[in-house]
């Protein structure tokens, strides 16, 4: 509970500087007197949650988004998992995504206007893009990251390719993989709202270039609150459910700044009972 007051306290600081220095319009190298204040946003936030046109947009960016994700998830653990497996698939593969990985999902926007005839099928192309290389990546190292005894363990006792795949490399490579999720979801939000800035005709990217070609500058922190929101709600969703898929994984207990765990006295209590472990030692040959 004193964590996330501390974080709600950390909150309320940070709405309360916004509007003491918009309020004060203060002007002493950063300029405040052009920005709208909280209650200027909160206003403006009523307002467009009352009408048709805000929720219009949010179904439209969180249908481009989830569906560009889940091609990428699919499509970049599926190519991270073959080029590291198999050294067929990575020199025929890996060059041609080397290239392409440095590329900005973004900048791909010509080339989607050019390839997909409706700009809703270019936007989640560029979604899917941009989110596709973190995930095959991480994929990929988690992929060789893995000890090879787990293999050769299920190979004797007489599993094959499938089930090796099922039983070592994608669970093994889970912590990898959400990791490189983590990062996609994001990016991929970065790259969705400019796409819809660039090409869309509706979304919270598109509204919130609307308002700021009409000068309504609470309108643009209305979009900008609703993006960061969305973007922290799917984020969490990502995460959970990685936590859910890999609970078998040891937890620490570690605690920023805390102390270390106190040392038990007896530590070979924590070891298998064994010839020379304590529990099989006679009482009179015990320290």
């Amino acid at each position: 509970m004193t964590r996330y007051a501390l974080r709600g306290l950390s909150l309320a600081v940070g709405l309360g500087l916004w509007q003491m220095l918009t309020s004060l319009n203060a002007d002493v190298w950063l300029r405040f007197s052009q920005f709208p204040t909280v209650t200027d946003v909160a206003r403006a936030f009523a307002d467009r949650l009352s009408g048709p046109d805000y929720w219009t947009d949010l179904t439209d960016s969180l249908t481009r988004i989830l569906t560009g994700f889940l091609l990428a998830a699919v499509l970049g653990v599926a190519t991270g998992v073959l080029v590291a497996r198999s050294r067929l698939a990575e020199d025929l593969l890996g060059p041609l995504l080397e290239v392409l990985r440095p590329i900005p999902a973004i900048a791909l926007v010509p080339v989607a206007i050019l390839l997909f005839p409706s700009n809703e099928q270019g936007i989640i192309f560029i979604t899917c893009t941009a989110a596709y290389f973190p995930v095959l990546v991480s994929t990929r190292h988690a992929v060789r990251a893995l000890t090879p005894v787990w293999e050769e363990a299920v190979r004797t006792m007489g599993g094959g390719r499938w089930r090796i795949l099922g039983s070592v490399v994608l669970p093994g490579a889970l912590p990898g993989i959400f990791g490189g999720l983590s990062v996609g979801i994001g990016v991929s939000w970065i790259c969705v709202i400019s796409a819809e800035i660039i090409s869309g005709q509706y979304g919270v990217g598109y509204r919130t270039w609307q308002d700021y070609t009409v000068v309504d500058y609470p309108g643009v922190f209305v979009g900008m609150v609703t993006i960061g929101v969305l973007g922290w709600l799917t984020s969490t969703a990502v995460e959970l459910l990685g936590r859910r898929l890999t609970h078998w994984l040891p937890r620490t207990s570690y605690v920023p700044g805390g102390r270390p765990p106190r040392r038990v006295r007896g530590a070979t209590a924590l070891m298998p009972a064994g010839p020379g472990t304590k529990e099989n030692l006679p009482h009179d040959q015990l320290v």
